[in-house]
């Protein structure tokens, strides 16, 4: 058989057109695209997906084998903002991303990360200003500006976010925006500093507004914010500014599916075929002027084999003219080599006491099932010896920020969505300055999942009572795992199983529990130094 020659019904997203042909290689290019007669059952050849924003980090694994996941669903490419890492390890964390994908035929196109910390009201791993993102502004692996989550320092104009902004626009790279609720003037303010796309859309209208002033929108479907419902009418509204992404994808999501279940979803619902394609490939490919093909000649042969075009079953995934099969293939990192940057040590009930202020009720944060936003109660606490505690009868739950990069007492708060009965939950992940966090029926519970992580250096625990009932270590930047997708979500399926068995009611308890340490999402938070309000 010559694996340079391919025969099948050819889906032309830039002419718009499906016919039937042949397509010849040449040293990993597309040599010629030629029109002739074709068997009916062949396959149908076509540009490869893109996922327009992610975070790698949130797969639990790292670049090399989220890639081999990836390509199963006829991925090609990935827009990955490494943000996560950045902010436990900084310049250095970036670097390992980038060496790590490094002589991958898989599309990575990494971004700066803009806000590491994101606002001044955590404690991150490390910083990067001006200085730096000049720095990573000049690098040939580094493609655009990642999001910039500190949207009002825009409105406001704050000197350093500026200087980042017109770093970029000077490189010209694009930037990535992030910007839930933003309309109006301060939009506008936004998108003249340079912003060109959003993720953060969770109201059709606001999305109009957006694509009104000039954005792209990134309809997201992850595994804790998912925003197709809302937003998939864009799809046919405006086909020229729409992109899919996940943004975080578990691991056990990703061995499901990638950005083919969007592109099988959306052509499911009727939404018209060239713009659903165009989506998932031509767009991100032009915004960002990926080097991934779209089977025009002299590109890349990067493209997929598909059955048909409702099923969208994946048949292979072909990257600079190879099988992906054959050429991407997960690796197991060791252990020695795992770069982290961990100092907490382990704390007592004592240190997470909440002191009862008399006549006083509680600020207690909403968590929403499936969304990155929050909401905001007052209640009445449960008091006894004079602090309060979790009250499990009333899904009102004791939360924990512990800062992992230097000595500091944990910041405490009150949780209500995670409806456990017993036990306590952690994680090092938590969004975006991974520092620990853990949410329980009892200060004894809370402290214990604190402590087996200090024990790790990062990773999810599961507590009932005094034992550990699961988890899953996350050596790298207690961020990653070393090994594959498969070895990830097996470990991460035993911790969320766990929290369920806890009486735990919510779809992605960990990523839910991991997002509400964001203060840059509305509307009440914690971090490492307490309660943050964002309206």
């Amino acid at each position: 058989m010559n694996t340079d020659l391919f025969l099948g019904h050819i889906v032309d997203v830039l002419g718009q057109r499906i016919f039937d042909g042949r397509i010849t290689l040449k040293d990993g290019k597309i040599n010629k695209v030629e029109e002739c007669a074709v068997p009916e059952d062949a396959p149908y050849i076509m540009p490869g997906f893109v996922d327009s924003h992610v975070h790698v980090e949130s797969s639990m694994v790292l670049p090399v084998n989220f890639a081999a996941a990836a390509v199963k669903h006829g991925t090609v490419a990935a827009v990955c903002d490494p943000h996560e890492i950045a902010n436990v390890l900084g310049m250095d964390g970036v670097r390992f991303m980038i060496d790590n994908a490094a002589g991958n035929p898989f599309h990575f196109w990494f971004g700066a990360p803009s806000c590491v910390p994101c606002t001044n009201m955590e404690t991150a791993g490390a910083e990067l200003g001006p200085k730096e993102i000049g720095e990573l502004m000049q690098m040939p692996d580094i493609h655009y500006l990642s999001e910039m989550m500190f949207a009002y320092g825009v409105v406001i104009e704050v000197p350093e976010v500026m200087e980042k902004l017109r770093l970029a626009r000077e490189a010209g790279k694009p930037i990535d925006g992030h910007a839930p609720g933003f309309t109006g003037e301060f939009l506008q303010k936004y998108v003249a500093a340079g912003v060109s796309t959003d993720h953060e859309c969770f109201d059709i209208t606001e999305a109009r507004e957006k694509v009104g002033a000039g954005m792209k929108i990134l309809i997201r479907e992850g595994s804790a914010a998912k925003n197709y419902e809302a937003l998939s009418p864009l799809i046919a509204e405006a086909p020229e500014n729409v992109m899919f992404c996940s943004d975080d994808k578990h691991p056990e999501d990703l061995q499901k599916g990638h950005i083919n279940l969007l592109v099988k979803r959306a052509l499911g619902e009727g939404y018209p075929f060239w713009a659903v394609i165009r989506a998932a490939t031509l767009n991100p490919v032009k915004h960002y002027s990926i080097d991934c093909g779209l089977l025009r000649e002299g590109d890349s042969a990067d493209f997929i084999l598909v059955d048909n075009l409702q099923d969208m079953n994946v048949l292979a995934t072909y990257l600079r003219g190879l099988n992906a099969s054959d050429t991407v293939k997960p690796c197991e990192l060791p252990l020695q080599e795992a770069p982290n940057n961990f100092k907490a040590g382990k704390i007592a009930a004592a240190d997470i006491r909440a002191p009862y202020d008399a006549g006083k009720t509680v600020q207690v944060i909403k968590a929403v099932d499936k969304e990155l936003v929050t909401g905001k109660l007052e209640m009445e606490p449960l008091v006894k010896d004079g602090a309060i505690q979790s009250d499990p009868s009333r899904d009102m739950l004791k939360i924990v920020v512990y800062n992992r990069y230097s000595a500091a007492a944990p910041a405490v708060g009150f949780i209500s969505g995670f409806g456990l009965k017993k036990g306590a939950i952690a994680s090092s992940v938590a969004h975006d300055s991974h520092n620990l966090v853990a949410v329980g029926t009892s200060d004894e519970e809370i402290v214990a999942a604190i402590n087996r992580l200090v024990e790790l250096k990062g990773g999810l625990v599961a507590v009932d009572g005094a034992s550990i009932i699961a988890e899953l270590p996350l050596p790298v930047a207690g961020l990653m795992t070393c090994g594959t997708v498969d070895a990830a979500a097996e470990g991460h399926n035993l911790v969320q199983k766990a929290a369920s068995d806890l009486g735990c009611t919510l779809g992605s308890p960990y990523m839910t529990l991991a997002f509400m340490c964001l203060p840059v999402i509305p509307a009440l938070k914690i971090t490492d130094r307490g309660l943050v309000e964002m309206n």
